[in-house]
This record gives C-alpha cells, sequence and structure tokens, in this order.
C-alpha cells in the first residue's frame, strides 16, 4: 500500500515536472519578412486601431518622449520594473520580423517569437480572450505603423523575479486561456461588453487586488487596486462614489471623460478616457451596461447616501450665486471640527473652485461628490493636490486645477486633508495621511499625473493623442 502510494506520488511529480518543462521549452517561430502595408485591407487597419485605443496600447509602449508604440516605458511593479517592449514594425528592435502567428500567440499564450515566457504586466491574461479576427485587425494595424529602432532597457528586477522559467509557472497557476466563451443568459450588448472589459480593456487589471505573486486575486474582482502611484477604485458593491454608478453615468463619464456627479477623470484613468474618445458608441454602451452588472443595484441606504450628497451640492451652487461663500477667510465651518488650519486652507485655496457653482467639466465637483475624499486611502487626493489636473497639450479646451506641491507644506496637506474628510465624508480619518504625503513628495511612490481632457474629443489618430509626457 505505502509502496503504491509512494509510486503515484512520483507518477504524478513526473507529470507535473514534465508539464512544467514544456511550457518552459516553447519553440521559436521564424522570423518572417515584414509585410508591405498595401498587403492588409485598410478596413482592417482602422479596425485594429479602434482595438488598439481600447486596449490603451500607445501609453504602455511609449517612453518618455520616445515615439509611438516604440516601447521603452518602464512599468513598475512590487517586483521592480518592467520595460515595455517596441511593436513597430522595426525587424530587429520591434515586431517586423513576426508572423500574425507569432503575434497570436504573444497575445493568447505570454510566449513570446523566440519561445520565450512574457512578464504578465503585458496583459496577456485578459488578451487570450481576443477573437481571431481582432488579433489579425491589431496585427495589422501595428504592422502598419512606423518603424522605430530602439532597443528596449533590460528589466530591472529582483532575484528570483529576474528568470523567466519562472514565468511558466506562473502562466501554469493563473492563465486561463480564452478564447471569451459568451453567456447564453445574458443580452448581445452584456457579452459585448463582458468581452471587451475582461479582454482587452483589460479593465480588472488595474481595478482588481494582486496576491504575492502578482496575479489577480479571482475572489475579490474589481475590488479595487494600484496603477501608477494612484488607487484604482473597487467597481463593485464596495465603490467608494458618493453617488451610485448606474449604466447612464457610466457610459457619460466614458464617452466624455466626466460625469456631473462624480467629477473628471485623473490619473492613470485619464490616458484611458482619451483612447475611449474614438471608440464606437455602442461599445462604450456595452461597456457601461457590463460594469453596471458588476456593480450591482445599490441597496435602499447607499441610494439615500447619494441623494443627501447631490442635494448638498445642490445646495452649496444655490449658496454660490448669492456671493455669501467666504472663498478668502476661515471657509465654512464644521461643528464638532477644530481644524482651524484646515479650513483656512480649504477656504482660501479650494473653495473658489469647488464651491463656485460652476458646472463641470470647466468648474470643480463639489466635494461632497468627491470619491477621493470617501476612498479607503488619501493617495489620490494627495496626488490631485499636490500634482493638479495639467492642461491638455497643444491648448485645447480642458479642465485644469494648479498642483499645490509648493505652496503647501507636509503639516499644511496634512492638515487640509483631515479638514476635507471629516467635513465631506462620514468615513474615519485616514491612517498614515503623513507617510503617504511623504511617499508622494520624495518619489517613494512614483506619481504619473495626466491632463484630463473631459470634452470627449480624442484626435482621431492615436499618435495625435495625449502623451502623458
Amino acid at each position: 500500500m505505502i509502496a503504491r502510494t509512494i509510486a503515484a506520488c512520483l507518477f504524478a511529480a513526473a507529470v507535473i515536472v514534465a508539464a512544467y518543462l514544456a511550457l518552459v521549452r516553447q519553440p521559436t517561430i521564424d522570423p518572417i519578412t515584414a509585410p508591405e502595408h498595401a498587403s492588409f485591407d485598410p478596413a482592417l487597419v482602422r479596425h485594429g486601431e479602434k482595438l488598439a485605443a481600447l486596449g490603451n496600447c500607445n501609453v504602455c509602449h511609449t517612453a518618455p518622449a520616445g515615439k509611438i508604440f516604440a516601447g521603452g516605458r518602464a512599468l513598475i511593479t512590487p517586483f521592480g520594473a518592467v520595460y515595455s517592449t517596441n511593436i513597430t514594425p522595426d525587424p530587429e528592435t520591434g515586431i517586423g520580423a513576426w508572423s500574425e502567428t507569432a503575434f497570436r500567440r504573444a497575445m493568447r499564450e505570454g510566449v513570446d517569437r523566440a519561445g520565450r515566457q512574457l512578464y504578465p504586466a503585458f496583459p496577456y491574461d485578459h488578451f487570450t480572450l481576443l477573437t481571431d479576427e481582432d488579433d489579425k485587425a491589431l496585427y495589422a494595424y501595428l504592422m502598419t505603423r512606423e518603424p522605430v529602432r530602439t532597443v528596449t532597457p533590460a528589466n530591472d528586477l529582483a532575484f528570483p523575479y529576474n528568470m523567466r522559467l519562472l514565468l511558466a509557472g506562473w502562466q501554469l497557476l493563473f492563465l486561463q486561456r480564452g478564447p471569451y466563451h459568451r453567456d447564453p443568459g445574458q443580452s448581445e450588448q452584456w457579452n459585448r461588453g463582458a468581452y471587451l472589459v475582461e479582454g482587452l480593456a483589460h479593465c480588472s487589471a488595474c481595478h482588481t487586488p494582486r496576491n504575492a505573486l502578482g496575479a489577480e486575486k479571482t475572489g475579490e474582482r474589481f475590488a479595487g487596486g494600484e496603477s501608477e502611484g494612484w488607487t484604482a477604485y473597487a467597481l463593485n458593491a464596495r465603490s467608494p462614489a458618493p453617488v451610485p454608478w448606474d449604466a447612464d453615468s457610466l457610459y457619460d463619464y466614458l464617452r466624455n471623460g466626466w460625469q456631473a456627479a462624480h467629477g473628471v477623470a485623473r490619473g492613470p484613468m485619464a490616458a484611458v478616457m482619451d483612447n475611449l474618445g474614438s471608440t464606437d458608441d455602442a461599445d462604450l454602451r456595452a461597456i457601461a451596461t457590463y460594469m453596471a452588472g458588476i456593480l450591482g443595484e445599490p441597496t435602499p441606504q447607499r441610494r439615500r447616501q447619494g441623494d443627501a450628497a447631490l442635494a448638498k451640492a445642490r445646495d452649496a451652487d444655490r449658496t454660490s450665486t448669492t456671493g455669501s461663500i467666504d472663498t478668502m477667510g476661515q471657509g465654512p465651518t464644521v461643528p464638532g471640527n477644530d481644524n482651524e488650519l484646515g479650513a483656512k486652507l480649504y477656504g482660501s485655496a479650494c473653495a473658489g473652485c469647488h464651491e463656485s457653482g460652476r458646472p463641470l467639466p470647466f468648474g470643480g465637483l463639489h466635494l461632497a461628490l468627491s470619491t477621493p475624499i470617501e476612498g479607503p486611502n488619501a493617495r489620490n487626493i494627495i496626488n490631485v493636490v499636490l500634482a493638479g489636473i495639467p492642461a491638455a497639450p497643444g491648448g485645447e479646451p480642458s479642465p485644469v486645477m494648479p498642483g499645490f506641491a509648493g505652496a503647501f507644506s507636509d503639516q499644511q496637506l496634512s492638515a487640509l486633508l483631515a479638514y476635507l474628510r471629516a467635513r465631506f465624508s462620514d468615513k474615519p480619518q485616514w491612517t498614515d495621511i503623513a507617510k503617504e504625503v511623504r511617499d508622494a513628495r520624495t518619489g517613494a511612490r512614483p506619481v504619473i499625473s495626466y491632463p484630463s481632457h473631459g470634452i470627449g474629443a480624442a484626435p482621431a489618430d492615436v499618435s495625435e493623442r495625449m502623451s502623458p509626457w
């Protein structure tokens, strides 16, 4: 009996090792000569351009001051920096020698043309869901871009995460290969939204917490995550938005980059919105429908809280038209709040915009409607106060907020944050505000601030769209 058990364990171990080695040893796919641009159907290329925008490819695959899609951008992870690859059709440093078969393998299996496993900073765990047609369109679009000869910097990863052979184990544990299988119990619109959200748009890559190995926690989908020094808020029942989202408000936000009860897109989401500006209405409606299902119906209590927040904002707008708000003094008082410094800072630096009554997207959101102030940590509100919202390039109209990094000391910023939390939220005070402020100031938590167009008018050509650099 014992001998049979040992033999069975050894056999199982041998099967696992053999499977692992099979994953590690992927074959090289022969190089090709890059196809002529004219060999691709223009309609297919246009379709690929829209897909590339939905996937936010231009943002991740463009380095600071670099050529679009030429790679070299550092993607900061808990394990170190992974540099995005050159996906222009340069034959030596890009994907010009890649066949469509090699491209599809990278998208679906996370393996490059040379047979090496790719780091999941490239979200192939989502891209695996794409159809053959969409992979073909993306390939056609990328292979008709300008070739750029640019060598990507070597990844800067700590041991043992710099050992690519371990990625085969990661894939064995966490990669669930596609394609997407539609749910027959749901509508066509819902299924289209699911395909886009879970696949190309890879929304949960930012909005889901990750485990110790960097994989999304399957039991906490859309429960909130992190991206580029920002908190990506929960998009399920844990959403901290003061006013509950629904399909219509989600659509408005995705279409325009702002929504009256939720404010303007900021942080990495601003770059996503800029790309979504060229997305078809039908696809945005589908995404909104699917995400509304993930959020679920709000409870009666949540609805009452949302109505109260909207009423508070409306009352403030009416007050602002009478000229009775004191924007240069101590600011509005809050019963039981003796934070005089925070009140003065709010009154002098914030209230003039955020209680002006000027409508979005060019006026300030009333902070009773602010998700960052209701959020689980102070990270995003710190980022916005320090860096502001930069103007869009080229002088086009856009929401703008000045940054106060040079105006507020750490003590002043901490006092302001405590005041905002006490006045505009019923949540307890954040912990470790001082540390969060120091980390944002010193670069211990690197933060990228993006312009926020807020007008839903992205240029048609991806290469002309907003660059965060």
